[in-house]
Protein backbone atom coordinates (compact mmCIF):
# COMPACT_ATOMS: atom_id res chain seq x y z
CA UNK A 1 0.00 0.00 0.00
CA UNK A 2 3.13 2.17 0.63
CA UNK A 3 3.02 3.31 -3.50
CA UNK A 4 -1.19 4.63 -3.25
CA UNK A 5 -0.32 6.38 0.07
CA UNK A 6 2.37 8.27 -1.46
CA UNK A 7 0.48 8.92 -4.93
CA UNK A 8 -2.51 10.16 -2.91
CA UNK A 9 0.11 13.45 -1.96
CA UNK A 10 0.82 13.68 -5.58
CA UNK A 11 -2.24 13.71 -6.39
CA UNK A 12 -3.02 16.55 -4.18
CA UNK A 13 -0.29 18.01 -5.08
CA UNK A 14 -0.69 18.11 -9.05
CA UNK A 15 2.43 16.01 -9.48
CA UNK A 16 1.28 14.13 -11.98
CA UNK A 17 2.89 14.72 -15.60
CA UNK A 18 1.16 15.09 -18.81
CA UNK A 19 3.82 12.79 -20.26
CA UNK A 20 2.54 10.05 -18.17
CA UNK A 21 -1.18 9.72 -20.51
CA UNK A 22 -0.71 7.04 -23.25
CA UNK A 23 -0.74 8.67 -26.59
CA UNK A 24 -4.02 9.43 -27.74
CA UNK A 25 -6.00 9.05 -24.32
CA UNK A 26 -6.23 12.88 -24.04
CA UNK A 27 -7.79 13.47 -27.42
CA UNK A 28 -10.89 11.16 -26.32
CA UNK A 29 -14.33 12.19 -25.16
CA UNK A 30 -14.36 9.02 -23.08
CA UNK A 31 -11.28 7.60 -21.40
CA UNK A 32 -11.89 4.07 -19.36
CA UNK A 33 -9.61 3.18 -17.33
CA UNK A 34 -9.57 -0.44 -16.54
CA UNK A 35 -8.96 -2.65 -13.58
CA UNK A 36 -8.15 -5.73 -11.94
CA UNK A 37 -10.86 -5.14 -8.68
CA UNK A 38 -8.51 -6.12 -5.89
CA UNK A 39 -4.96 -5.42 -7.47
CA UNK A 40 -3.70 -1.20 -5.80
CA UNK A 41 -1.30 -0.55 -8.37
CA UNK A 42 -4.21 -1.01 -10.76
CA UNK A 43 -5.83 1.58 -8.69
CA UNK A 44 -3.02 4.00 -7.97
CA UNK A 45 -2.41 4.37 -12.07
CA UNK A 46 -6.31 5.15 -12.41
CA UNK A 47 -5.65 7.78 -9.66
CA UNK A 48 -2.35 8.99 -11.96
CA UNK A 49 -4.17 9.45 -15.14
CA UNK A 50 -7.61 10.75 -13.56
CA UNK A 51 -5.19 13.42 -12.03
CA UNK A 52 -3.39 14.15 -15.13
CA UNK A 53 -6.33 14.14 -17.38
CA UNK A 54 -8.39 16.29 -15.24
CA UNK A 55 -11.72 14.99 -16.37
CA UNK A 56 -14.83 16.51 -16.01
CA UNK A 57 -16.52 13.64 -15.03
CA UNK A 58 -16.10 9.99 -13.01
CA UNK A 59 -18.34 7.46 -13.79
CA UNK A 60 -17.82 4.53 -11.54
CA UNK A 61 -19.14 0.99 -12.26
CA UNK A 62 -19.05 -0.04 -8.20
CA UNK A 63 -22.02 2.92 -7.57
CA UNK A 64 -25.55 3.36 -8.29
CA UNK A 65 -27.30 6.35 -9.16
CA UNK A 66 -28.34 6.35 -5.41
CA UNK A 67 -24.67 6.37 -4.18
CA UNK A 68 -22.99 8.53 -7.26
CA UNK A 69 -25.89 11.47 -5.54
CA UNK A 70 -24.56 10.66 -2.20
CA UNK A 71 -21.03 12.04 -3.31
CA UNK A 72 -21.81 15.56 -1.90
CA UNK A 73 -19.12 18.05 -1.02
CA UNK A 74 -19.58 17.77 2.63
CA UNK A 75 -17.85 13.99 2.42
CA UNK A 76 -16.16 14.02 -0.70
CA UNK A 77 -12.78 15.44 1.25
CA UNK A 78 -13.13 13.17 4.14
CA UNK A 79 -12.25 9.16 3.20
CA UNK A 80 -14.30 7.65 6.28
CA UNK A 81 -17.32 10.00 5.23
CA UNK A 82 -17.11 9.37 1.78
CA UNK A 83 -16.87 5.53 2.41
CA UNK A 84 -19.95 5.98 4.85
CA UNK A 85 -21.89 7.88 2.54
CA UNK A 86 -21.61 5.25 0.18
CA UNK A 87 -22.29 2.25 1.85
CA UNK A 88 -19.16 0.45 0.56
CA UNK A 89 -18.02 -1.75 2.47
CA UNK A 90 -21.85 -3.38 2.88
CA UNK A 91 -21.44 -2.78 -1.14
CA UNK A 92 -19.00 -6.13 -1.04
CA UNK A 93 -16.15 -3.66 -3.23
CA UNK A 94 -12.63 -4.21 -2.20
CA UNK A 95 -10.89 -2.10 0.21
CA UNK A 96 -11.90 2.15 -0.34
CA UNK A 97 -8.57 3.14 0.60
CA UNK A 98 -7.82 1.61 -2.81
CA UNK A 99 -10.45 3.51 -4.23
CA UNK A 100 -10.33 7.02 -2.45
CA UNK A 101 -7.21 8.50 -4.54
CA UNK A 102 -9.50 8.12 -7.45
CA UNK A 103 -12.06 10.55 -6.21
CA UNK A 104 -9.47 12.79 -4.97
CA UNK A 105 -7.25 13.22 -7.85
CA UNK A 106 -10.48 15.11 -9.65
CA UNK A 107 -12.30 17.29 -6.80
CA UNK A 108 -14.48 19.24 -9.19
CA UNK A 109 -15.28 16.27 -11.50
CA UNK A 110 -18.88 15.24 -11.61
CA UNK A 111 -19.50 11.89 -9.96
CA UNK A 112 -21.88 9.41 -11.48
CA UNK A 113 -22.83 5.49 -11.05
CA UNK A 114 -23.11 3.16 -13.40
CA UNK A 115 -24.16 -0.21 -11.51
CA UNK A 116 -27.23 -2.18 -11.61
CA UNK A 117 -28.44 -1.81 -8.09
CA UNK A 118 -28.02 -5.17 -6.02
CA UNK A 119 -30.62 -6.96 -5.62
CA UNK A 120 -31.83 -5.84 -9.89
CA UNK A 121 -30.47 -8.77 -11.67
CA UNK A 122 -33.17 -11.43 -10.77
CA UNK A 123 -35.65 -8.50 -11.63
CA UNK A 124 -33.50 -8.17 -14.79
CA UNK A 125 -33.72 -11.20 -15.86
CA UNK A 126 -37.16 -12.22 -14.84
CA UNK A 127 -38.63 -9.43 -16.69
CA UNK A 128 -36.15 -9.87 -19.95
CA UNK A 129 -32.90 -7.68 -19.29
CA UNK A 130 -34.51 -4.94 -22.52
CA UNK A 131 -37.65 -4.90 -20.83
CA UNK A 132 -35.82 -3.84 -17.33
CA UNK A 133 -33.47 -1.65 -18.91
CA UNK A 134 -36.48 0.44 -20.45
CA UNK A 135 -36.38 3.65 -23.18
CA UNK A 136 -32.86 3.25 -24.68
CA UNK A 137 -32.55 -0.83 -25.14
CA UNK A 138 -32.92 -1.05 -28.73
CA UNK A 139 -30.31 1.78 -28.78
CA UNK A 140 -27.94 -0.25 -27.26
CA UNK A 141 -28.60 -3.69 -29.38
CA UNK A 142 -29.91 -5.60 -25.99
CA UNK A 143 -32.39 -8.23 -26.78
CA UNK A 144 -30.56 -8.62 -30.00
CA UNK A 145 -28.62 -12.47 -30.06
CA UNK A 146 -24.97 -12.82 -29.79
CA UNK A 147 -23.04 -14.02 -32.64
CA UNK A 148 -23.09 -17.86 -32.04
CA UNK A 149 -19.28 -18.08 -31.68
CA UNK A 150 -19.26 -14.66 -29.33
CA UNK A 151 -22.05 -16.82 -27.21
CA UNK A 152 -20.05 -19.84 -26.81
CA UNK A 153 -16.79 -18.05 -26.03
CA UNK A 154 -18.42 -16.16 -23.52
CA UNK A 155 -20.02 -18.57 -21.82
CA UNK A 156 -17.07 -20.48 -21.53
CA UNK A 157 -15.14 -17.12 -20.10
CA UNK A 158 -18.08 -17.20 -17.16
CA UNK A 159 -17.93 -20.90 -16.93
CA UNK A 160 -13.98 -20.28 -16.04
CA UNK A 161 -14.65 -17.19 -14.01
CA UNK A 162 -16.77 -18.94 -11.92
CA UNK A 163 -14.32 -21.31 -11.33
CA UNK A 164 -16.42 -23.66 -13.06
CA UNK A 165 -18.97 -24.39 -10.43
CA UNK A 166 -22.28 -23.27 -12.67
CA UNK A 167 -24.65 -25.25 -13.83
CA UNK A 168 -24.60 -24.95 -17.77
CA UNK A 169 -28.08 -23.55 -17.86
CA UNK A 170 -26.64 -20.45 -15.72
CA UNK A 171 -24.39 -19.56 -18.30
CA UNK A 172 -26.44 -17.77 -20.92
CA UNK A 173 -28.09 -15.93 -18.02
CA UNK A 174 -24.81 -14.25 -16.58
CA UNK A 175 -23.66 -13.91 -20.25
CA UNK A 176 -27.22 -11.35 -20.85
CA UNK A 177 -26.57 -10.07 -17.01
CA UNK A 178 -22.88 -9.00 -18.31
CA UNK A 179 -24.40 -7.33 -21.15
CA UNK A 180 -26.68 -5.77 -19.19
CA UNK A 181 -24.04 -3.81 -16.95
CA UNK A 182 -21.86 -2.96 -19.94
CA UNK A 183 -25.64 -1.20 -21.08
CA UNK A 184 -26.12 0.64 -17.79
CA UNK A 185 -22.85 1.81 -17.56
CA UNK A 186 -23.00 3.25 -21.06
CA UNK A 187 -26.12 4.47 -20.82
CA UNK A 188 -23.99 6.52 -17.58
CA UNK A 189 -21.31 7.56 -19.60
CA UNK A 190 -23.83 9.45 -22.15
CA UNK A 191 -24.85 10.93 -19.62
CA UNK A 192 -22.39 12.04 -18.15
CA UNK A 193 -20.85 13.13 -21.60
CA UNK A 194 -24.21 15.05 -22.46
CA UNK A 195 -24.43 16.48 -19.19
CA UNK A 196 -20.67 18.18 -18.79
CA UNK A 197 -19.08 17.62 -22.08
CA UNK A 198 -16.47 16.04 -21.06
CA UNK A 199 -13.78 14.72 -20.66
CA UNK A 200 -15.04 11.95 -18.77
CA UNK A 201 -13.27 9.04 -17.70
CA UNK A 202 -14.38 5.63 -16.32
CA UNK A 203 -13.42 3.23 -13.53
CA UNK A 204 -14.51 -0.23 -14.05
CA UNK A 205 -12.88 -3.77 -14.45
CA UNK A 206 -11.17 -4.86 -17.75
CA UNK A 207 -13.72 -7.22 -18.79
CA UNK A 208 -16.22 -3.93 -19.28
CA UNK A 209 -13.55 -2.24 -20.59
CA UNK A 210 -12.87 -4.23 -24.11
CA UNK A 211 -13.59 -2.36 -26.70
CA UNK A 212 -14.78 -5.51 -28.90
CA UNK A 213 -17.85 -6.36 -26.59
CA UNK A 214 -17.59 -4.36 -23.21
CA UNK A 215 -18.95 -0.72 -22.65
CA UNK A 216 -17.12 0.96 -25.18
CA UNK A 217 -19.12 -1.71 -27.56
CA UNK A 218 -22.03 -0.14 -26.51
CA UNK A 219 -21.07 3.33 -26.66
CA UNK A 220 -20.02 2.87 -30.34
CA UNK A 221 -23.69 1.45 -31.65
CA UNK A 222 -25.10 4.21 -29.35
CA UNK A 223 -23.23 7.25 -30.80
CA UNK A 224 -21.06 6.53 -33.35
CA UNK A 225 -19.34 9.65 -33.46
CA UNK A 226 -18.17 9.88 -30.17
CA UNK A 227 -14.33 9.31 -29.72
CA UNK A 228 -13.47 6.71 -27.03
CA UNK A 229 -10.12 5.35 -25.80
CA UNK A 230 -9.91 2.02 -23.78
CA UNK A 231 -7.03 1.44 -21.67
CA UNK A 232 -6.29 -2.10 -19.73
CA UNK A 233 -4.81 -2.03 -16.38
CA UNK A 234 -3.48 -5.54 -16.21
CA UNK A 235 -1.73 -8.36 -14.41
CA UNK A 236 1.22 -9.50 -16.41
CA UNK A 237 -0.80 -11.65 -18.85
CA UNK A 238 -4.16 -10.85 -18.00
CA UNK A 239 -5.49 -8.76 -20.56
CA UNK A 240 -8.77 -10.45 -22.69
CA UNK A 241 -9.69 -8.78 -25.37
CA UNK A 242 -9.08 -5.68 -27.47
CA UNK A 243 -8.03 -2.62 -25.84
CA UNK A 244 -6.28 1.02 -27.57
CA UNK A 245 -3.82 0.18 -24.97
CA UNK A 246 -2.47 -2.13 -22.26
CA UNK A 247 -0.66 -1.38 -19.00
CA UNK A 248 0.65 -4.32 -16.95
CA UNK A 249 1.21 -3.82 -13.55
CA UNK A 250 2.59 -6.41 -10.82
CA UNK A 251 0.12 -9.09 -9.77
CA UNK A 252 -1.73 -8.42 -6.28
CA UNK A 253 -1.54 -10.97 -3.52
CA UNK A 254 -4.49 -13.22 -2.66
CA UNK A 255 -5.34 -16.25 -1.71
CA UNK A 256 -7.40 -19.00 -4.50
CA UNK A 257 -10.46 -17.77 -5.64
CA UNK A 258 -11.63 -21.33 -6.58
CA UNK A 259 -10.38 -23.03 -3.62
CA UNK A 260 -13.80 -22.92 -1.76
CA UNK A 261 -15.13 -25.18 -4.42
CA UNK A 262 -12.00 -27.78 -4.71
CA UNK A 263 -13.64 -30.98 -4.20
CA UNK A 264 -10.40 -33.08 -3.70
Amino acid sequence: MGRMVALFWMVLAGAVAAADIPDGMANAQVVVLGEVHDNPHAHARQAELVAALKPRALVFEMLTDAQAAAVTPDVRGDAVALEAALGWEAAGWPDFEMYYPIFAAAPQAGVYGGAVPRGEARAAMEAGVAEWFGAGAARYGLGEALDPDQQELREEMQHLAHCEALPAEMLPVMVELQRLRDAVLARAVMAALEETGGLVAVITGNGHARRDWGMPAFVARAAPDVSVFSLAIAEPGGAEGVFDAIEEVPAAEREDPCAAFDKG
